[in-house]
């Protein structure tokens, strides 16, 4: 396997680094809107590459401006790609200031490529009898490895060595360039021999060679055991131009004339006064504290396993913002297997135990052979008493038996006090996920105290993955085994179950090692700021167990109604697809994306409204509703589409869903995905069932009570616009909340200037669009195509509309300029909700993020409210002698109930008063609630 030998020299690909910075997570700027980002990130991998691997020797070598010798060869080269962001441009000139500061040589060669000059480098240095290391994620760069020339893949920080490239491409890296040519590569538009793919290219490489003898011997061909390979021969002759073209495109040039020898590329001392006046320019400020204090460019932790383990720690390259600081764990503790125990006797699990006991706080972690908490077993247990101190214990690997590992039910007999001890503090990652596993043990898991995950979700929901791969990254600086390092991929990928114990154990410790130190390193910051402690200890931590026992519960369907109405789906499908065929006036594929651009746009001329980042007509969703409002296929197809998702998401699969020992769906809640604070759900979505539909609302009827039981659902009433006039203070929209009034007749009232009982329902229905759209900022063109009718009537009752509701101008106005000041605005909880487009350069980015700023305290106070609700609710629940009334459901403003009808009044009273109770509003909060056999009659 690849190995990296000492002091080898390292070329950068810093083209590649600056695509993947730039794309990874959204752009940051400074405070005077300048774009910042791929600098940050470009330099931040180029640190952890000096830190990681100290050379004596490198280069940072990016593409020059221009065309180069293969646009001279193939106009089409890299022709579909789009030009360079503006906001990313602006960044180079700046960047190539700051590598040079870094004492990194940077070369830019006209007329050639990045990968050109690396070639030559690379090439060179190896017949100097030197050792070579590229960084870059350019699959092309395979056909530069030798036994003394590695790469790192930049995507995944994964080793390239000679027995890596032929793994992974099933070819040796000698014929890369051959497997290019036939093939071709879409990146960069080498066109490749038509009906070549992946795997006809191997099969024909593997069989006889590369493309000479492959040309030389095209009798051969159709005895591959390849389909196609009978006609593949003519393919072959009729397109060798192409072949040999493709080939010319794909082979990177190692005879580039350079100004400098790779024995001159010496890394210099930093020109620390330099980088001081970019980085205070650029605000990077946690960097300029760390070039003050000399720490900058000084490693902070040992290198997990030495420099030849094979595995490299190359940072996430981007800082979301300037308030989530990166930082390394208690000590700086290195991970070191050294640390890492294996409990396979009494004496041992005796000592643990006892250092559990008495630990201030743990962290703890489950291994199982699936993800499915009510299907999956528990194959081990990790722990973490302080950092770089570990343990596994295996439970159930299938290989080992007795004294090899310990009786599964006799240490879970033992552990069973300390898991269920409210005072012994746990911290742990998705922790529901280990709670709702170990309470199929009867393990009911009490002292729940942090979850890293959440912590950097609270902290900055916006800041990238909360996963702990990407957070042992963005806090750590620490690149963690991944499970496909130790269980491969695909449909041979074992289970944790099957994986050797030397690799399990130090799998697993590192989970509960790394949890503790991401605890360590994020939780100081929440304590900075007092709105965000209370947020997670209050709200967050509280409503994990809520959510493990509503997943644990499930809700009850009806598959015989599921299968109807999948066959009545079916029905209306064919039938919309032969009306688009009538409108298309030919039969075409309603799924095919190309084909559509065809009727759409070539043959049927509809405008194009938008494009592809390819340059096509784009078909997405927005763009159809646009067009649907004046042309009739494009309506067509959208209805198609919706029918076609329900079936597939819906009433297909969700019979398939149903668990064989519950009876029921049960679905998973996530607390940190989306931006603003709302729950999401998986497996399935019930969050997007559609309640406006007959199709929706007959899915929800396949929602059941079980005998003896209704369905109650519980749902704020214009909660958003309660929050608004709260937030607003305009004293229209409060006067009209405390009086009762309908608020979408009040405002039609004051916008059309009419006594409230005169409101017409086309004037209730305008102000409704006014009232909601306003929430989501809708500019007067958004609400002109969306009540049908031209844009100056519609600028003219959002005129009015603020005329009368001043305050609301007011709050959207004050709400722009404080995002704009902070980069963030805060729900009423106090949860951050970060923007960092808010000074973006892009006028399009810019105004998203507006419209944003003035929407999230409204959707996230929305959150906040009902998540205070449900811990309420639940709180209420546990302390019933009897469990009468179960929690079912959580979607958007909704809680759904199983209440038994023996106490059906009086649970509806006590679902409502704690729901009402739930937060203090300037207006009464309302819930309306319904009740029925299913929950679309209950809604």
């Amino acid at each position: 396997m690849a190995q990296i030998a000492e002091n080898p020299l390292i070329l950068v690909d810093g083209s590649s680094y600056l695509y993947r910075a730039y794309h990874a997570f959204p752009p940051l700027t400074n405070s005077q809107g300048e774009p910042t980002g791929a600098m940050y990130g470009v330099l931040n991998m180029l640190r952890s590459l000096l830190l990681e691997y100290t050379p004596s020797h490198a280069a940072v070598v990016f593409d020059a401006k221009g065309k180069t010798f293969r646009d001279e060869l193939f106009a089409a080269y890299k022709s579909h790609r789009p030009p360079m962001p503006d906001d990313l441009r602006a960044q180079i000139e700046p960047l190539h200031q700051m590598v040079a500061a870094m004492g990194l040589p940077l070369l830019c060669v006209a007329g050639v490529e990045a990968d050109d000059v690396i070639g030559t480098l690379a090439l060179q240095a190896e017949q100097a009898g030197h050792n070579v290391l590229i960084s870059t994620g350019d699959k092309d760069m395979a056909q530069l490895v030798t036994p003394n020339i590695t790469l790192i893949n930049t995507m995944n920080n994964t080793l390239l060595g000679p027995e890596e490239v032929a793994i992974k491409y099933g070819i040796p890296p000698a014929l890369m360039i051959d497997f290019l040519a036939l093939m071709g590569d879409s990146s960069d538009n080498i066109p490749g021999v038509p009906g070549v793919g992946e795997k006809t290219a191997q099969a024909l490489l593997q069989g006889i060679g590369g493309l000479d003898a492959l040309y030389h011997h095209l009798e051969q061909i159709a005895s591959l055991n390849f389909r196609g390979a009978k006609t593949m021969a003519a393919k072959l002759a009729q397109h060798k131009d192409i072949a040999y073209l493709s080939y010319q495109l794909a082979t990177i040039k190692t005879d580039v004339t350079l100004d400098l020898a790779c024995d001159q590329l010496t890394v210099n001392q930093p020109d620390i006064d330099q980088l001081h006046a970019l980085f205070k320019r650029y605000e990077f400020k946690r960097w300029l504290t760390e070039l003050e204090n000399g720490s900058w460019l000084r490693s902070s932790k040992t290198n997990q396993a030495g420099k030849n383990s094979g595995a490299s720690s190359v940072a996430t390259p981007l800082e979301p913002t300037p308030d989530t600081e990166q930082v390394v764990g208690a000590d700086s503790a290195s991970v070191a297997e050294a640390n890492y125990v294996t409990i396979v006797d009494q004496q041992t699990f005796a000592d643990w135990l006892q250092k559990l006991q008495h630990a201030a706080l743990f962290s703890f972690d489950t291994e199982t052979d699936g993800l499915d908490t009510l299907t999956a077993n528990l194959i081990g247990l990790s722990f973490a008493v302080e950092p770089g101190v570990a343990a596994y214990l295996p439970l159930g690997h299938d290989y080992l038996a007795a004294p090899a590992q310990l009786d599964r039910q006799q240490v879970l007999a033992a552990l069973k006090p300390l898991l269920e001890d409210a005072q012994r503090l746990k911290v742990g990652q998705n922790l529901k996920f280990d709670q709702s596993l170990l309470a199929r043990y009867d393990i009911h898991l009490r002292g729940i105290a942090f979850d890293t995950m959440l912590e950097s979700y609270v902290l900055n929901s916006v800041s990238g993955r909360h996963d702990m791969d990407s957070l042992a990254e963005r806090y750590l600086n620490h690149q963690t085994i991944t499970f496909e390092q130790i269980a491969g991929k695909g449909k041979n990928q074992l289970t944790f179950n099957q994986i050797a114990i030397e690799q399990a154990a130090v799998y697993a410790a590192e989970d509960a090692d790394i949890t503790l130190q991401l605890h360590l390193a994020i939780w100081p910051q929440l304590e900075k700021n007092a709105d965000l402690q209370q947020l997670f200890q209050q709200l967050e931590m509280p409503l994990l167990p809520v959510l493990s026992r509503m997943e644990r519960t499930g809700v009850l369907i009806d598959p015989a109604l599921l299968s109807e109405h999948s066959l009545q789906l079916s029905q209306r499908l064919l039938e919309l697809e032969a009306e688009a065929h009538q409108l298309a006036g030919e039969p075409f594929n309603l799924a095919s994306t190309k084909q559509l651009q065809v009727i759409l746009y070539e043959k049927q001329q509809l405008p194009v409204r938008k494009k592809t980042p390819g340059g096509a007509p784009s078909t997405n969703e927005e763009v159809l509703a646009e067009l649907a409002l004046d042309y009739p296929l494009p309506k067509v197809i959208l209805a198609y589409r919706g029918l076609a998702k329900l079936k597939s998401t819906y009433t297909d699969k969700l019979p398939l869903m149903i668990n064989p020992s519950t009876g029921r769906v049960h679905t998973s809640y996530h607390q940190a995905v989306t931006a603003t604070g709302r729950l999401s759900s998986s497996d399935p979505n019930l969050q997007n069932i559609p309640v406006r539909n007959d199709e929706g609302r007959r899915i929800r009827q396949a929602f059941i009570a079980p005998e003896g039981y209704r369905i109650v659902a519980a749902d704020y009433s214009q909660i958003e616009l309660r929050i608004m006039a709260h937030l607003s203070q305009d004293r229209g929209l409060l006067d009209a909340f405390a009086q009762g009034k309908d608020i979408h007749r009040a405002t039609a009232a004051e916008v059309f200037a009419v006594a409230l009982e005169s409101v017409s329902s086309e004037q209730r229905r305008s102000a409704k669009a006014i009232n909601f759209g306003l929430i989501y900022g809708m500019s007067a063109f958004g609400l002109a195509r969306q009540l049908a009718i031209p844009r100056a009537e519609a600028q003219r009752y959002m005129d009015l509309y603020f005329q009368r509701y001043p305050g609301v101008l007011a709050y959207m106005e004050r709400t722009r300029m404080q995002a704009a000041e902070q980069g963030y605005v805060s729900t009423l909880a106090g949860r951050r909700l970060y923007l960092p487009d808010i000074k973006s350069s892009s006028e399009i980015r810019r105004k998203a993020a507006e419209r944003a700023a003035i929407n999230a305290p409204m959707q996230g106070t929305a959150a906040d409210i009902i998540k205070r609700a449900m811990i309420a609710v639940d709180g209420w629940l546990q302390q019933q002698p009897q469990p009468l009334v179960r929690m079912t459901m959580q979607v958007h403003d909704e809680l759904v109930f199983e209440v038994h009808h023996s106490v059906l009044e009086s649970s509806c009273q006590q679902i409502r008063q704690l729901m009402e109770s739930a937060t203090e509003l300037a207006v009464p909060l309302k819930v309306d609630i319904g009740i029925g056999d299913n929950w679309d009659q209950a809604h």
